[in-house]
């Protein structure tokens, strides 16, 4: 039967039903009305058909349910039972029917429901979703209650104990206003690490709604910093449900009373009430002043709490303070140089103030904003896909001032540092710039444009208050099985290495001078080290096959490929360094695989005694996790390798207590941790963040902006990589009538990849951009579209097909854990179709080479797109010859799965395409074969001689595309290895040798 549980009238309702449960209602109370008996009205399905669903992290964090007969039912004859076994998160929901109206529950107190105790001690999370379009875009209000008891129990909630859930909300948000006048359902959430049952009955409305709960108190802020001498400000707000006027007076007492400030000494005391009459209009407005006293003496900041007693209404959720703000200290001189700054704070600061900064938490993981305050947080983070509501730029400024603001009630008032993944521009932000992954600014090879890509990520993030960005990735890639390889600038460390120019676009000077500009941002090298390295089938995290594996090298392989970027990323002065997750076996030491959050010999011993590198190093998320041993022995192992802050997004209480404790017993020491603390204060200091905690949204109006899209469209274009042009099919002409196919033509979810908005990406259009279809149209193009080429074909020029992946993260997108590097059915069929009726150019939208070589015959022109951003005009450029083909192979690009790993310098080299590979549409190629390559050989020697880098760049680029013209259908191996190294050389200044190279890979055609 199809759900019956819509709340007509509470009459009629309680007419059908029997309440066994609610007892008699008194005149006073509207009856209760039920929401769920679990008697078979309401089906399991999913939305927009109302109904029950699961939901969860993973496959099996699900809980299984079913309406199962008891007869010691607290009503009816049939309850909902479940079992559970949650590693990550679930729990289930009933949801409204969509096609129908949401309910009114504004008439009553609260909901309550019968729960079968099994006394485990866990906490049961509880939501309902209020206001929206429908169930799954509502928002959500949240509470709990502990299991702490055996057998039936009925659990009564007050709307009044919910709260707003400031994580998971619908984009583009409602109101943040618990209405209760359209309902949508509720939810569960289970407790996790523990396997279990429950049974749940009767889920009901009852009491009746007083205006405590239509009406509250609100003040303007939790914190309120003053100068000393100056007075305090405090704003009273009365509101209301649909802003109607209150129906009874609202009295608020207040007093100041308790903290740390001294009343007649730092401040003068206050105490009085305020009342707001009935009929007082909603968002009506009183204040309370609190004059601060001025003394002589230097002193950290003090708190005044301001104590409110609120009748009539729901009181404010904090007690606000005022806080006088620390004065004549030292460390808050500007004048002084930074390290005397860090010395005078670190030596005043205690042992849980300094564990608090080398604690980061994810914002949405906060049970209280208070907690940065009372747990002296030094750090926040959005993980991927973490945003405000709604996700523009003012509400992530504004966000990020409220944690700054909360920052200030603490001694010293040190800031946060907030910190998020921008890795290929401010990806979590609607609207932003979005680059290239970083596989197609490799494929570049502009150092130059990679400075440029950076320097406009750095000022979109900056313009939003965050100060810090977990980039770039300077992983080597080396097996394009590896759910990353696109987070890589390639396979080669010298090619990484020339890439590393995106650090100073991001952070702009070395020595740190340009950090606390408003277009500057600390950035990240991670993951140190040898995470592109990982072998295939190492991984033990969930269902990954490479990510976060086993990186198995020789100490001369380790230094040579994977650690040579970092000493690069230290020369530049990279404020921050992350660690991997993957595990490090070095050959022949005899220690095996070691977890490189463990390695104190790579952390300590290389990264910062060998190579020099005074910033600080922050872990991955939960990394430390994975540590062997228990949790204290996680903290103590990861801190004294040379980690300095620890990325733990919902353990920051566990952490930072277990860090003093550790301390304490001397596991810990305390100069490890003053070390930690003064690397982390030094990079805020120069960060400016002392001077200006808060958000500087002056850059803001260019986020997304005309002149940041050029950049992207340029490395867009200078991306792209020609593989093969067989009589000239590329450029477009735009006399030409093209049929355009192909999943990835007309979506921007895939052309931008993993790492936008959310962690893992989503096709369809979550931002705004230009897709590679919209660009050809926008270049003037004569072109008709159809997705899977069931449109005719007859009378067209030309096609191009635009095919490859869909979006991605990390191990979820490892081969052999649902993903393998074959296009897909669909895709194939498209390509098939197209190329069969006319010539075609097939372009290759993903983040690591695909398995083409099967239809290579039958395609004219093929291009590796990689993951261009939100610039689709900038394929459109190089596809209608605006500019021309430039981008060369980053990576080796293989013929089969099994030649993986394949890279540049292997001993047997049988590719594709090889490492350095890409034609050029330029006009003017150079000829005259193996005379020309000497010719060429002789400029590259002067430049040897002369040091000159531009001379010997342009005598190997000529060589190269001569060998590369002169080549026929064929590479071969004799051809492929020396025309690969020589583009190893040539990033390596070895300009006569990749002269030789070319000579011998052209004498091999």
């Amino acid at each position: 039967m199809r759900r019956t549980a819509l709340l007509a009238s509470a009459a009629l309702l309680t007419g059908l039903l029997p309440l066994l449960s609610a007892g008699a209602a008194t005149a006073d109370e509207p009856a209760p009305v039920p929401v769920d008996r679990f008697e078979g009205e309401v089906p399991f399905a999913n939305p927009p058909a109302g109904g029950l669903f699961t939901w969860g992290g993973d496959a099996d964090d699900p809980p299984a349910l079913a309406l199962t007969t008891r007869t010691d039912a607290p009503e009816g004859t049939q309850v909902l039972t479940g079992t559970y076994d949650i590693s990550g998160y679930g729990g289930f929901t009933h949801d409204f029917a969509f096609d129908q109206p949401a309910h009114d529950w504004s008439a009553h107190k609260g909901i309550r429901f019968w729960w079968d105790g099994q006394n485990n001690a866990k906490k049961v999370a509880f939501e309902i979703k209020d206001g929206g379009a429908n169930g799954e875009a509502s928002e959500l209000w949240t509470t709990s209650f502990t299991d702490d008891f055996t057998g039936w129990k009925q659990i009564e909630i007050p709307f009044t104990d919910f709260t707003y859930r400031t994580d998971y909300q619908p984009v583009g948000g409602i109101d943040q206003v618990l209405g209760l006048t359209q309902m949508w359902g509720y939810a569960l959430t289970l407790p996790v690490g523990v396997k279990g049952r429950f049974a749940m009955d009767d889920v009901e409305l009852y009491g009746k709604a007083d205006q405590s709960l239509r009406a509250s108190v609100t003040t303007d802020s939790a914190v309120h910093p003053v100068k000393e001498g100056a007075t305090a400000t405090v704003k009273l707000s009365v509101a209301t449900t649909g802003a109607a006027p209150i129906d009874e007076p609202v009295t608020v007492a207040y007093e100041s009373a308790g903290g740390t400030a001294e009343p007649g000494k730092d401040y003068t005391p206050v105490k009085g009430e305020i009342t707001f009459p009935a009929g007082t209009a909603s968002g009506a407005t009183r204040t309370i002043q609190v004059p601060t006293l001025r003394d002589k003496s230097a002193e950290p900041a003090e708190t005044i709490p301001l104590k409110l007693t609120v009748t009539g209404a729901k009181a404010p959720a904090e007690t606000p303070q005022i806080v006088i703000d620390a004065h004549g200290l030292p460390y808050l001189d500007p004048k002084l140089p930074v390290k005397k700054r860090v010395a005078d704070l670190v030596s005043r600061m205690s042992l849980e103030e300094k564990a608090g900064q080398m604690t980061q938490a994810e914002r949405g993981a906060l049970t209280a904003q208070g907690d940065i305050a009372t747990y002296d947080l030094g750090s926040l983070l959005s993980g991927g896909g973490s945003t405000p509501t709604p996700n523009t730029p003012e509400a992530w400024a504004k966000m990020i001032d409220a944690f700054q603001l909360r920052a200030q009630a603490t001694r010293f008032q040190i800031p946060l540092i907030y910190g998020v993944d921008a890795v290929h521009g401010h990806n979590n932000l609607t609207g932003a710039t979005i680059m290239p992954h970083n596989i197609g600014i490799g494929a570049t090879r502009d150092p130059q444009l990679a400075e440029r890509t950076g320097a406009v990520t750095a000022a979109e993030v900056r313009a939003t208050g965050i100060p810090w960005d977990f980039a770039p990735c300077l992983c080597v890639t080396r097996d394009e099985r590896w759910g990353r390889s696109y987070e890589s600038f390639g396979e080669d460390p010298a090619l990484v290495e020339s890439m590393e120019t995106m650090i100073q676009g991001l952070q702009g000077a070395a020595n740190g001078k340009d950090l606390k500009d408003n277009d500057k941002v600390l950035a990240t090298a991670k993951h140190f080290v040898g995470d592109g390295g990982t072998e295939y089938g190492s991984s033990t995290t969930g269902s990954y096959t490479i990510d976060q594996g086993v990186t198995k090298v020789t100490r001369q392989q380790l230094e040579a490929v994977h650690l040579a970027p970092y000493q690069t990323a230290v020369d530049r002065g990279i404020g921050s360094v992350m660690p991997s997750y993957s595990s490090l076996d070095i050959l022949g030491d005899g220690r095996g695989p070691v977890k490189m959050h463990a390695r104190a010999d790579m952390i300590n011993g290389v990264l910062k005694d060998r190579m020099g590198f005074d910033g600080f190093v922050i872990s991955d998320w939960q990394a430390i996790d994975q540590i062997p041993g228990d949790y204290a022995s996680d903290v103590r192992t990861s801190i004294n390798a040379g980690l300095d802050m620890i990325m733990v997004p919902y353990a920051y209480k566990d952490f930072r207590t277990t860090l003093v404790d550790e301390v304490r017993a001397g596991r810990v020491s305390e100069a490890r941790v003053n070390d930690a603390v003064s690397r982390i204060l030094t990079q805020k200091f120069k960060l400016g963040l002392f001077e200006k905690p808060y958000a500087d949204t002056s850059g803001a109006a260019a986020i997304g902006s005309a002149g940041h899209r050029a950049v992207a469209r340029e490395a867009a274009a200078k991306s792209q990589v020609l593989l093969k042009n067989a009589a000239g099919v590329l450029p477009l002409k735009k006399s030409q009538k093209v049929y355009v196919a192909g999943s990835n033509a007309d979506d921007l979810g895939n052309q931008t990849g993993g790492w936008t908005i959310t962690w893992q990406g989503a096709s369809g259009k979550h931002t705004d951009g230009t897709t590679i279809l919209q660009g050809m149209r926008n270049a003037g193009g004569d072109v008709t579209y159809s997705k899977d080429a069931s449109a005719p074909t007859s009378g067209y020029d030309v096609g191009v097909v635009v095919v490859g992946e869909t979006p991605y993260a990390e191990g979820v997108g490892d081969v052999g854990n649902g993903n393998d590097l074959a296009l897909t059915p669909a895709d194939q069929a498209a390509v098939d179709k197209v190329c069969a009726a006319m010539k075609c150019a097939v372009l290759i939208v993903s983040g690591r080479p695909q398995l083409i070589g099967d239809r290579l015959g039958e395609i004219d022109a093929l291009v590796a797109s990689w993951l261009p951003g939100t610039e689709g005009d900038g394929v459109a450029d190089v596809l209608y010859g605006k500019r021309a083909f430039t981008g060369q192979l980053p990576v080796t690009w293989p013929k089969s799965e099994s030649q993986l790993p394949i890279n540049v310098g292997d001993a047997s080299y049988d590719p594709q395409f090889p490492y350095g590979w890409g034609l050029t549409t330029r006009t003017k190629i150079p000829g005259g074969g193996e005379a020309t390559l000497k010719a060429l050989t002789l400029l590259a020697r002067t430049a040897d001689r002369t040091g000159s880098a531009r001379l010997g760049r342009a005598a190997v680029t000529e060589a190269r595309l001569l060998v590369q013209q002169s080549t026929g259908s064929t590479i071969t191996p004799a051809l492929a290895k020396p025309f690969a190294e020589a583009d190893h050389l040539l990033l390596t200044a070895h300009y006569t040798q990749a002269l030789t190279k070319l000579l011998e890979a052209y004498r091999a055609r």
